[in-house]
């Protein structure tokens, strides 16, 4: 019998919210197993206040060091969400039976090099899911999962009581240049929308938050660097929708069963990762350039435009984008 299940996923936000799923469904459906994580300390609070793991670990040495100190918890089964070379060695350490998650990497190539599709049209939590076939273990459906805990449920900030107006939320960052939308495409769309926007975004997002909200006056609100992730989270939750780049709020967002609209620059919904409401019928919009050539130059993202145009954003909202 399988008592101990160790699941591996390092970073980054999104794609630790992404795994959630399978956090819940071994959880539920192998009751008598204890459910550990690892994964690195910068990520820890998305996953800390989670009621289906039972232990968090955290990747707080090297890969190597840790594997032996997590060996002498006498894991039965590995899940690899991550698979690379780090994983390996928790693999090769550890001696246990281990399930990998396929990362299609040729395929991923193949669409960026030479934009050609051989990805199957599964979103990745399916993809995930299917690593925990051989458990018989199926998806419950339910979604994405993600916890706030009450101390970073905000009551008021500022002056502004997230419970008392209709507003949107709108995440203005993302790891990646070629991932975000720029500061005057967010002012053009926001003078559209009925509702206030309260910005959201790290300390590396203040200065474009301050251009946006000066722009758009009293109908913006700007709490880039103010917040933790939850607080940030709390604040999406409350709204009527968030508006988003390709990023980690985006799955918090749809773990919140918020509507999104999410703006694609580089990156393509194709690859999988857009958001992902389980089997209910929340709404979501994505708004991407499909008239580029160029798209996706990058499964990730690039601190710069290859070609120097950055069309895939620039032209985002004119006819047949």
């Amino acid at each position: 019998m399988i008592k101990k299940i160790l699941i591996l996923r390092f970073s980054s936000i999104g794609d630790i919210v992404l795994t959630t799923p399978v956090i819940r469904c071994l959880k539920k459906q192998m009751p008598h197993a204890e459910i550990h994580y690892l994964t690195k300390p910068s990520f820890q609070i998305v996953l800390k206040d989670n009621p289906y793991i039972d232990t968090l670990h955290l990747l707080d040495k090297s890969p190597a060091a840790k594997a032996r100190e997590l060996k002498k918890e006498q894991f039965d089964l590995v899940i690899d969400l991550h698979h690379n070379l780090r994983t390996a060695i928790f693999k090769a350490i550890l001696g246990v039976e281990a399930y990998s998650f396929n990362k299609l990497n040729i395929e991923k190539y193949l669409l960026v090099q030479f934009k050609i599709n051989k990805l199957p049209a599964l979103h990745i939590v399916d993809r995930y899911m299917a690593t925990l076939e051989p458990l018989g273990i199926v998806n419950d459906g339910a979604g994405l999962d993600y916890f706030i805990p009450a101390e970073d449920k905000i009551e008021t900030i500022l002056g502004f009581k997230p419970k008392e107006q209709n507003y949107f939320t709108w995440a203005i960052g993302a790891q990646h240049f070629t991932k975000r939308l720029p500061a005057h495409k967010i002012v053009e769309f926001a003078k559209s929308l009925p509702h206030p926007i309260v910005l959201l975004g790290g300390k590396e997002d203040i200065k474009i938050g301050s251009e946006i909200a000066e722009a758009l006056g009293e109908k913006c609100l700007n709490f880039c660097g103010q917040l933790n992730l939850n607080q940030s989270a709390y604040l999406v939750q409350q709204s009527e929708r968030l508006f988003t780049n390709d990023t980690g709020l985006m799955h918090i967002a749809a773990a919140l069963q918020i509507p999104t609209t999410t703006f694609w620059g580089n990156t393509v919904p194709e690859f999988g990762m857009y958001a992902y409401y389980g089997n209910s019928n929340t709404s979501s919009t994505q708004i991407e350039n499909k008239n580029l050539t160029c798209r996706p130059c990058s499964k990730i993202g690039k601190h710069a435009c290859p070609k120097g145009h950055f069309k895939c954003m620039e032209m985002l909202g004119e006819a047949g984008s």
